[in-house]
């Protein structure tokens, strides 16, 4: 049985996490080596993959998604703090309000909440 399924994101410097994952989606630092530091909150979270050909709406296929509470609090965080917004936020039809932004990284993250 899977316990746990953790993205792993290559950098050459791991401060660059800090303001976007940390600071705008408030995850805390569950682990720290010095060369690798992980991310993520106490809570007992979900494991799940997904495989797409595309990210709805004819929309690039992102590479995390990430589910919030308040995603128009987080969408503001994010615009106003400079990060590259790719796909403004939408009530989607099959029942979620999302955005995407690239993080520090270049990678495409879905931002979403359930309506």
């Amino acid at each position: 049985m899977v316990k746990r399924i953790v993205a792993n994101i290559k950098t050459d410097d791991l401060s660059r996490a800090r303001q976007f994952y940390q600071d705008i989606l408030e995850l805390d630092v569950l682990m720290d080596h010095g060369w690798i530091k992980t991310l993520g909150n106490d809570e007992e979270a979900q494991i799940q993959v997904s495989f797409a050909t595309q990210g709805g709406n004819d929309t690039e296929v992102p590479d995390l998604s990430i589910e919030v509470d308040n995603v128009d609090e987080v969408y503001d965080k994010m615009k106003n703090t400079g990060f590259e917004i790719t796909y403004e936020l939408t009530n989607e039809d099959w029942g979620v309000r999302r955005f995407f932004v690239k993080d520090p990284f270049e990678k495409l993250i879905n931002i979403l909440s359930h309506q």
